[in-house]
This record gives structure tokens, C-alpha cells and sequence, in this order.
């Protein structure tokens, strides 16, 4: 009888970690305005998204400075950032590190683009990619394509950080036509 309480608990506390961590919020979709925000980057210079009105911007969220995966993800970005640009976007990433953090993984990494530090995790959870780990929390790894106006054009949520580059690219050809 213990074992089958045992068992029956665990099972609880596994169902109750796997719907913490896979829950997201309300993710903003094509056509809505994207939510606002206004984060220090890895300078400590304040952004906010209505400085980017005009042109579009390739929003990136990722779960922490200097670990494999996202070390990739920057720098295909990285790699990837004069195409990018040429097609009239701008680049930023948000996680929630803290902004040392974030200017140490950008000079580490020859970073040449923005690092949004949040954290209290605000911005994350407007955008629907907070994810609660219960002891701490990390943004999850989804990519916003934000319009001259500020809507949102397209979300990458399954994103392949070696293939979002060109993705993206694809995309800012499709929707600018350019």
C-alpha cells in the first residue's frame, strides 16, 4: 500500500513539474501589436520597442547566457547579422540574466547586437515564453518577427537555432518584399 502512495505521489509531483514547465502564457500572434518594454542592455543603455518603429525587428528570447544551445543560437545570429540588417531588420535578444552576464556572453561571443537583461522575468512573461522551473525561472526559446508598426508578423516557436537564421531571412523577404 506504501509503495502504490509513493508511486501515486511522485506521479502527482511529476504531472505538476511537466504543466508548470510547459505552460506558457498568452503568446502574442500575427497581427497583434506586440507587447512593449523598456530593459536595460548589456551597456546599461535603456531600449524600449517603440525605438525600433520603422523597422523590423527579430525578437529573440533564449534561457541563459554561455550555455551550449544558446551560445549557437548568438552566434548563428551573429553570423548571420549583416544579411539581417541589409534586409532592414534589427536583432535583440532578451533572457533573464542579469546584465553583466549578458556583457560578458556578448564581448565573449563578438556579439554585434543588442542584449535586453529582464530580470524579473516582465517583459518574458508578456510574451508568453516565461518558463517556471519552481526554484527558478528562464525565458524559453521563441523568436518574434515585429513589423515597421509594431505588430507582430510572425513567432518561430520551434525554433532550430542553426536554421533561424535563414528562416528569418525568408521570412523578412516575404513579409517586406524586399
Amino acid at each position: 500500500m506504501r509503495w502504490i502512495v509513493f508511486v501515486g505521489s511522485l506521479l502527482l509531483v511529476s504531472a505538476f513539474f511537466w504543466y508548470q514547465v510547459n505552460k506558457t502564457g498568452d503568446i502574442p500572434q500575427p497581427g497583434q501589436v506586440a507587447p512593449g518594454f523598456d530593459l536595460p542592455d548589456q551597456a546599461g543603455k535603456m531600449h524600449k520597442l517603440s525605438d525600433y518603429r520603422g523597422k523590423w525587428l527579430v525578437l529573440y528570447f533564449y534561457p541563459k547566457d554561455d550555455t551550449p544551445v544558446c551560445t549557437k543560437e548568438a552566434c548563428a545570429f551573429r553570423d548571420g547579422y549583416s544579411k539581417i540588417t541589409s534586409a532592414g531588420a534589427n536583432i535583440v535578444g532578451i533572457s533573464m540574466d542579469a546584465q553583466k552576464s549578458h556583457a560578458d556572453f556578448a564581448s565573449k561571443n563578438r556579439l554585434p547586437f543588442t542584449l535586453l537583461s529582464d530580470p524579473s522575468g516582465k517583459v518574458v512573461d508578456q510574451y508568453g515564453v516565461l518558463m517556471n522551473l519552481l526554484l527558478f525561472k528562464l525565458a524559453r526559446r521563441y523568436t518574434f518577427l515585429i513589423d515597421p508598426q509594431g505588430r507582430v508578423v510572425k513567432v518561430y516557436d520551434k525554433v532550430q537555432v542553426l536554421a533561424q537564421v535563414g528562416d528569418v531571412l525568408e521570412d523578412l523577404k516575404k513579409y517586406s518584399g524586399k
